[in-house]
């Protein structure tokens, strides 16, 4: 288990060359039929979706880029195991999935003015904004392709699953959008948020293998109750690196969500808890929704609220919600008859997913 800050723990305990060989089993499994499908779009928008996922480099030569963490495709295989199917039953739903989330990547750099990603610049940063709004829309169409052109009863029943998740993501995205412009958010509100936008696509990943490979609702609902909760789990840490995280291990800027004035779990359990660094904070926070200098705030400026969050309790609140949430993660399991095997996996994917340093 992670210490008392998930953010700040080393990967010793969680990233075990299991882990790392159970996230490499996935990316190199999916990626031969995420390039085909992406190979399907109409220039430029190939080269665009290839240059965001790492495969080249902004002038077009072939590139080992960072294509993130592959948790997704990594529990999509492993759904399918746990239904008793083989991991390659899974491989539609892995790449569904990750179309999906690629496609709620490049649309969100976009809203939120984010210039890095994996430590390169953002595809609107190289291609400009319009390419970056067509080659999301253009994932997200692929992955309704990817399954259905499988021609199965079960493909029919996991793309109605992927389609409530890609809208419970958007939904999530907008309520992200539209609490930047609240002066106050409730700890509920945001939980909620952050359930659509993280919770649902990695419960949808939880559980899409295992319907391609057969399995009834009852246990692709139990499965998705796991992701839900990692994907919670998996946000509060999000949230901690936002703030705190090194920017050399996240691939974002210093203080990044503070800079977006993002309401994340950290600054909204600061707000609720009252004393005098949350109310110094809530002065600070509502003078910064009505400055027109915002953009040029210093370093120390970032530091002095980060500390504040710190101080009123903000940090430690979210730190043991990652760990709350991890714990229902992994007791939705037992709901589940699967090989034992598997269901170490999961639970060691859950562990990794709170002890992450990016």
């Amino acid at each position: 288990m992670p210490s008392a800050n998930p953010a700040d723990d080393t990967a010793a305990g969680g990233e075990s060359l299991d882990i790392i060989a159970l996230l490499e089993r996935g990316r190199t499994m999916s990626t031969p039929v995420l390039r085909a499908a992406v190979n399907r779009l109409a220039p430029p928008m190939d080269t665009v979706a290839s240059y965001h996922f790492g495969w080249i480099d902004a002038q077009g030569r072939p590139a080992d880029g960072d294509g993130g963490k592959a948790v997704r495709p990594a529990l999509a295989l492993l759904s399918a195991e746990a239904a008793g199917a083989a991991p390659e039953v899974g491989i539609p739903g892995a790449v569904a999935v990750e179309l999906v989330h690629n496609f709620s990547l490049l649309h969100d750099d976009l809203m939120d003015g984010d210039e890095q990603r994996r430590h390169r610049d953002t595809v609107w940063k190289v291609h400009g904004p319009a390419q970056a709004i067509l080659v999301g829309d253009a994932l997200f169409a692929l992955a309704g392709e990817v399954l259905l052109e499988l021609g199965t009863v079960e493909a029919g029943r996991a793309t109605r699953r992927l389609t409530t998740a890609t809208r419970k993501l958007i939904d999530g995205q907008a309520q992200d959008i539209s609490y930047e412009h609240r002066e106050r958010v409730t700890v509920e509100e945001c939980l909620e948020m952050e359930g659509n936008k993280t919770g649902a696509l990695l419960a949808c990943a939880c559980s899409i293998g295992a319907v391609l490979g057969g399995a009834d609702d009852k246990m692709a609902d139990t499965l998705e109750a796991y992701g839900y909760h990692l994907g919670l789990a998996f946000q509060a840490v999000d949230d901690l690196l936002g703030i705190w995280g090194d920017p050399e291990a996240t691939g974002k800027q210093t203080w990044s969500d503070l800079r977006q004035r993002k309401k994340s779990l950290p600054v909204v359990a600061a707000l609720a808890a009252g004393g005098p660094a949350s109310q110094r904070l809530g002065e600070l926070l509502a003078a910064d929704a009505k400055s027109n200098d915002f953009d040029t705030f210093s370093e120390e400026e970032f530091a002095t609220r980060a500390a504040l969050i710190e101080e009123a309790g903000g940090r430690e609140w979210t730190s043991d919600e990652a760990r709350r949430q991890h714990a229902i993660a992994i007791e939705a399991l037992s709901g589940v008859d699967m090989p034992e095997q598997v269901r170490g996996q999961l639970v060691a994917l859950a562990d990794f997913v709170v002890v992450r340093k990016r």
